[in-house]
């Protein structure tokens, strides 16, 4: 990982190249300022596909070798999107957030083992129980960096994004959980509230209290809570957490939805479309044919008829790619999420 001078340097040559090109004088470039539109917007990416705003979660990108908020957002203007679901770790360490010295891949390649029912080996649990350890004591520094850190950083980065054409329309720290602090949960909104996002974004809790408590939290600082499922999901999950306020709401996801064994998901769009924040979308396959996630097209989500009531009905959510299936030899994260918006484009379009 990069050092807090590395990224320091990196940030503000990326902020001043930013700026330049905004002004239209960047390598001697004449002013843009009075140009036609087609020209002052040249190279900006455009995924608002037939009234559908296709985004991307910055998750799909993981694989990648540089995770910086500045590779980020290049990854997200390479795969031609213009708006993101941004994950809280890019945004937090341009904010200067404490470096993890955990090996999460590690840490959570032995979480995912034991949940899939395994049995770690001697050495496979003494390894884990010491990184479970080292994450309670960083999550705990990180918790008192987050009581004083500045929005300075926060308010940066939407601009460096919005530079570049990225508009930032959910924000996904880990804040929210209920081992956080009212403290971390505040700080979590007023980034998000910083960076321009209309909502922040987390896992179903399963907790009435929670969100309860969320929402009044929200409600505070007047930005939406959506909650994400997976195969948990079912057409009433979120029922109570939406009748507890206007400022809960639904982040579906209509892959998992899928995986789970539900009925058609256009059902439930057409029942709580109004309630709907944003929507993850992947292409997985119902219970019968394995849950597998597969290239889309191949899996049985029916992604092209979703988007298309979207476009019909003028439904105005987001509908966020999310890059989980296994990435063939060869090719890398940003290509195939550009598959995956041109798989929309091609569905929309005809």
């Amino acid at each position: 990982m990069k050092t807090d001078h590395h990224l320091q340097v990196t940030r503000r040559q990326f902020l001043g190249t930013a700026a330049a090109l905004t002004a239209g004088t960047a390598l001697g470039a004449p002013s843009l300022i009075n140009a036609p539109a087609i020209l002052r917007f040249y190279n900006r990416p455009d995924s608002v596909i037939k009234g559908v705003q296709i985004g991307v979660i910055t998750y799909s990108f993981r694989s990648m070798a540089d995770q910086s908020a500045e590779a980020t957002l290049k990854y997200i203007k390479e795969a031609g999107l213009s708006a993101t679901e941004l994950m809280g770790d890019p945004a937090e360490a341009f904010a200067g957030k404490p470096e993890n010295p955990v090996d999460m891949r590690r840490f959570f390649g032995l979480m995912r083992k034991q949940r899939g029912g395994e049995t770690l080996t001697e050495a496979e649990q003494k390894d884990a129980d010491t990184l479970r350890a080292h994450m309670e004591e960083y999550n705990k520094q990180v918790a008192m960096w987050r009581a004083t850190a500045s929005m300075k950083p926060f308010a940066q980065l939407k601009k460096m994004y919005k530079a570049a054409g990225i508009k930032i329309y959910a924000f996904k720290p880990n804040t929210f959980g209920k081992n956080n602090s009212d403290a971390e949960i505040e700080y979590g909104m007023r980034a998000a509230k910083t960076l321009g996002a209309t909502h922040v974004t987390l896992e179903h809790p399963g907790d009435d209290g929670h969100t309860l408590k969320l929402a009044k939290l929200a409600e505070k600082h007047k930005i939406h809570v959506g909650y994400h499922g997976h195969e948990q999901q079912t057409p009433t999950l979120w029922d109570t957490a939406l009748s507890q306020s206007k400022y809960n709401g639904m982040n579906l996801d209509v892959g998992h939805y899928v995986a789970a064994g539900n009925p058609d998901p256009l059902e439930l769009l057409r029942a709580r479309h109004d309630r709907i924040l944003s929507m993850h979308v992947k292409d997985r396959q119902n219970p019968e044919h394995g849950k597998a996630n597969l290239p889309w097209g191949e899996g049985d989500t029916p992604i092209g008829p979703v988007l298309q009531l979207m476009s019909t009905r003028k439904y105005n959510f987001p509908a966020t790619i999310e890059l989980e299936y296994d990435i063939p030899e060869g090719s890398d994260a940003v290509a195939e999420v550009q598959k995956c918006l041109e798989y929309c484009r091609k569905m929309l379009q005809g």
